[in-house]
Order: structure tokens, then C-alpha cells, then sequence
């Protein structure tokens, strides 16, 4: 599949803060399909490194020769524009191969953690359907299990010459899978289908399409000014929307390299930032609160020589953890938000702006946000209301679910994101919690990220996740769970006498309980319906 180079906001290397993105000709300047980028960057400089994982490198050149032949062997198989194509993975080469390839066919790709059980991948595959599923079984052994569970063939003698450039991969195929109706513009056209563990633990699939995609994978770069010269971490797993738009595809667009990493490991990532040249690292608060524990209880020193800058998302970040994180890493830990639904960025900080505060930034250029009432109003600046967002970002909608949808967007393409949020004066938004997670106690109103900032401000918690129980005459107590530091010995009536000093009355939780670890998704991700079932 050939195109030529289209043009790249991030072009303008010299970007700085006061200039404006235009949100219009960078829409304008986007192609078709995601499976344009490496194509383009290939023509750009093809001898650069494209992806680079454990036992493997590949140029932009050998990446874009690698999907032609992975598109081709998945005709072959019987992959239709349309069908869906499952790709069960860990961060490898293989996976973002048979990404591009998938959609070169016009198939979407349906893409889902290796590490997944098998209830949650069987549950998937159950709802999408889909007419292929592909396991990378060379590069992740969960991988090869769930294909050995489900009678994997290995890939075809046509696909040899591929699997010894990506790694050794097997499929399964349902011939009975029906096959979605296709559409010529990108901006109707499904890419990824990707499911969302939600707050309630129900996966939905979101459809994301090439221009809600292509869109973030533009506006990132650009606002963050990747070029070719960058190295990119990449630990959030491609298979959630953050890793596939925010950091695989916003790099490949602007010709960077992406250092792969099938999981997240403290002593991976100190490694890789003082040796491999990485020059961006994103990530989730909690991977960031484990690299600093593990060099303080490991007695390491940092270096990063090349890291022009860090980012959280994800889930929210406190204030005590983003000044602890810049001490260490030695510059400015960025923050943003987002969701499945908007591919995921509606807002991050600016480069060129970093902030003291815990904001997550104004909106990016061509994004619309309303913060409104339970009455449907909207509220006024500063005050307190539900995050809509309007703009190219936005979904398709939930497969298979058309009532869910309308429910989520309105006819006007205004998508509520049932999150909670307020708008300083400057544009920069804070986000104050789920309005399914607002507590009522005692007729106030308890934001659980307000009581998770307190918390996670003592030296010896790691992480914690603040949830609502029901007490009497439908009055709701607070209860938080925190995960610890190695070694730390503080106890849950001491946490509960920190919280005392620094919170309200009304604000203070009833009961602390220690865990091991926090419930999260493979993204770090903290999974608080997980956390209601043990009380």
C-alpha cells in the first residue's frame, strides 16, 4: 500500500506555547488511514529505527515491508474490510505489525492484553466476534497460553520470512463471523475496537476510528514536539488507548523510535532511560511512585541524560507525588486526561507551561468542553459540573450497544464523560472525581481524588483509592484502601489520624485498610469496583 508523505504539524520544530495549533489544517493535512503513518515516516528516513524491543530492531523501511506482507497473509487467512481482528499481545514488534496490517485490510483490530484472563478474553471475543484472532506467542507467554487454550494454528509457510523479522505468532479463525459494512472516509471508519473495563467492571467496546486516531496521534506530536531524534519508552501497554494513540502512534507519526517493553518493571525503566538514549517516558502515577521506591529501598542514583520531559495520566496525580517525581527525574512530569472514548486526550499541560499544581491543562486545540449541572445547565466558571467534550476525538459509539451510545453521546455530539471537573479562569481544567464515585456524607459532598491526595501525601503510601459505603438512613461512609511502601510500617489508625488534621470532618475516612497491592487494569489503572466487593 503506497502513499505519499503528508504534511506534519509537528513539522514547525520551533513550536512554542503563545502559537496557536490550527485544529483545522491539521485535520486537513491527515490521510485516510493509521496505516499511512509508517508508510510516510518510511519515506521520509527509511534507515531510522522504527521499533526496538528486547531481541529485535526494525527500521521504518523493514516496518513498512513487514506490514505489507502481514496484510497480504492475513488475505490469505480470509481477513475482509470489516471483520474484526483480534490481536492478543504484550508490547512487541509483532503486535504493532499486525496493527497496521489489520488496518490496511480495513479490518479493525481488536486489540486486548495477553495478561487478560481468560474469562475477560473469552467475554470479549464472545461480544466482537471476531473473524481472526492472532496471539503473539514468541514475545508474551500469556500469549502463547491463550493460544495453545484455544487450538492456535501457527502462522502460515507464506508468513515464514515475517515471523522471523516480528517473531513467531498463531491465529485461530471463525468462518461464520459477520463482516461490519465498510466506509470510504476515515472519519466513519472503524480502526480499533478497544474495550474498556469501566467503573462498574462490564467491559463495553469503544469504536474508535482512523480520524479520532489520527487526530490525537497529530495533536500529541505536535503539542510535544516528537521528531526522529526522540526515543520512547513504551511500557503503557499499546492495547489500551493511551498507549496506542498518545504514545505508539503520536511517535511513528513523527518519525520517532519506540522502545518497547512488555511490562512494567522499575529496575526496566531506570535502565532504559541511563543507558538506551529514551528521551520521553509516560506513564501512569503508580509507575512513577514504584521507580522512586524501588531506587530509594535499592540505594540507586537516577540518570536520564537524554529525558526532555515526563507524563502522567491515567488516573489522577497529587501534588506531594509530582514534586517528588521532578526532584528525582530532574524535570517537569506533565499531566493530561482522557478516556477510551476521546482516543483518549482531551487535555494535557503545555510544554512550555508546566505547572505547580496538579491541573491536567486547558483542552487541546479543537476540542469543546461544557461543565454542567444535573439539570442539564451549565454551571458557572469555577464551580463544579460533569465533563462534556465535543470534537474529532470522539467516538464512534459502543458496539453493539446503540442504547448506550445515545446515552453517552448526545445528538449534537456531545459526549458526557460522567466525570467530574472544574475550569480555572486561564482554561486549565482540574478534574475532581466520577460523579458515580461522589460520596454523600452527612449531606456533603466528598470527592474520593480530594481524600486521595491527602492520603497519598504521607511518605510511606505508594498509592490508595478512596470509595463510598453505605451506612444509615442512605448516609455513605468513606473508606480507603492504600497500598505501602516496602517496609513501611505506619498503621491504619495512623492514616486515619493524618487524614483527621488535614481534612474535614465529613472528608475523613471511617476505616483505612492495607493492601498489598491495589486492583488495576494492565495499565496501572486502579479498579475500585474491585475494591466494593471486599466491602
Amino acid at each position: 500500500m503506497s502513499h505519499p508523505p503528508y504534511p506534519r504539524a509537528s513539522d514547525s520544530a520551533q513550536l512554542r506555547a503563545d502559537v496557536v495549533v490550527d485544529a483545522a489544517a491539521l485535520l486537513a493535512s491527515l490521510p485516510a488511514r493509521i496505516c499511512a503513518i509508517p508508510v510516510a515516516s518510511a519515506t521520509r528516513h527509511p534507515e531510522h529505527l522504527a521499533l526496538i524491543e528486547d531481541t529485535r530492531r526494525l527500521t521504518y523501511a523493514q516496518l513498512a515491508a513487514a506490514i505489507d506482507v502481514a496484510a497480504a497473509t492475513l488475505r490469505e487467512l480470509g481477513v475482509r474490510g470489516g471483520d474484526r481482528v483480534m490481536i492478543v499481545a504484550e508490547n512487541c514488534v509483532a503486535q504493532i505489525v499486525l496493527l497496521f496490517a489489520t488496518a490496511q485490510l480495513d479490518a479493525w483490530a481488536l486489540l486486548c492484553n495477553a495478561r487478560l484472563a481468560t474469562t475477560e478474553l473469552d467475554a470479549i471475543s464472545k461480544h466482537a466476534r471476531p473473524r481472526m484472532t492472532v496471539f503473539t506467542t514468541e514475545a508474551s507467554a500469556h500469549a502463547a497460553q491463550h493460544a495453545q487454550r484455544c487450538g492456535a494454528q501457527p502462522a502460515p509457510p507464506s508468513a515464514y520470512a515475517l515471523e522471523s523479522r516480528i517473531g513467531a505468532w498463531s491465529y485461530t479463525v471463525d468462518p461464520d463471523a459477520l463482516t461490519e459494512p465498510f466506509e470510504v472516509a476515515g472519519e466513519y471508519q472503524c480502526a480499533a475496537l478497544i474495550y474498556t473495563t469501566g467503573t462498574t467492571g462490564t467491559p463495553k467496546g469503544v469504536m474508535l476510528s482512523h480520524r479520532n486516531l489520527l487526530f490525537i496521534a497529530a495533536m500529541s506530536s505536535t503539542l510535544r514536539r516528537v521528531d526522529p531524534d526522540d526515543v520512547v519508552y513504551t511500557v503503557l501497554p499499546v492495547s489500551h488507548v493511551y498507549g496506542l494513540a498518545s504514545v505508539c502512534l503520536a511517535s511513528l507519526y513523527a518519525g520517532a523510535t519506540l522502545r518497547l517493553a512488555p511490562r512494567f518493571a522499575p529496575e526496566a525503566v531506570r535502565v532504559a532511560l541511563a543507558e538506551e538514549r529514551v528521551s520521553i517516558f509516560q506513564g501512569v502515577p503508580a509507575m512513577h511512585a514504584k521507580v522512586l521506591d524501588y531506587l530509594r529501598t535499592q540505594r540507586l542514583r537516577w540518570s536520564a541524560p537524554r529525558l526532555r520531559f515526563a507524563y502522567s495520566g491515567g488516573s489522577p496525580l497529587d501534588a506531594t507525588l509530582k514534586a517528588r517525581v521532578e526532584a528525582v527525574y530532574g524535570v517537569a512530569l506533565h499531566n493530561g486526561y482522557g478516556m477510551t472514548e476521546t482516543s483518549p486526550t482531551v487535555a494535557h499541560t503545555l510544554l512550555d507551561a508546566p505547572r505547580t499544581d496538579c491541573s491536567v491543562g486547558p483542552p487541546i486545540p479543537g476540542i469543546d468542553v461544557r461543565f454542567v449541572a444535573p439539570d442539564g445547565a451549565d454551571v458557572g466558571r469555577g464551580d463544579v459540573g460533569e465533563l462534556w467534550v465535543r470534537g474529532p476525538n470522539v467516538m464512534l459509539g459502543y458496539y453493539r450497544a446503540a442504547a448506550q451510545t445515545r446515552a453517552a453521546v448526545s445528538e449534537d455530539g456531545w459526549l458526557k464523560t460522567g466525570d467530574l471537573a472544574t475550569q480555572d479562569p486561564d482554561g486549565a481544567m482540574h478534574i475532581v472525581g466520577r460523579s458515580k464515585e461522589l460520596i454523600i456524607r452527612s449531606g456533603f459532598n466528598v470527592y474520593p481524588a480530594e481524600v486521595e491526595q491527602v492520603l497519598n501525601a504521607h511518605s510511606d503510601v505508594v498509592q490508595s483509592a478512596v470509595i463510598g459505603r453505605p451506612a444509615s438512613d442512605g448516609d455513605e461512609e468513606v473508606v480507603a484502601f492504600v497500598e505501602l511502601l516496602a517496609g513501611a510500617h505506619v498503621s491504619p489508625a495512623q492514616l486515619v489520624e493524618w487524614c483527621g488534621t488535614r481534612l474535614a470532618p465529613y472528608k475523613r475516612p471511617v476505616e483505612v485498610k492495607v493492601l498489598d497491592a491495589l486492583p488495576a487494569a494492565s495499565t496501572g489503572k486502579i479498579l475500585k469496583h474491585k475494591l466494593r466487593d471486599l466491602v
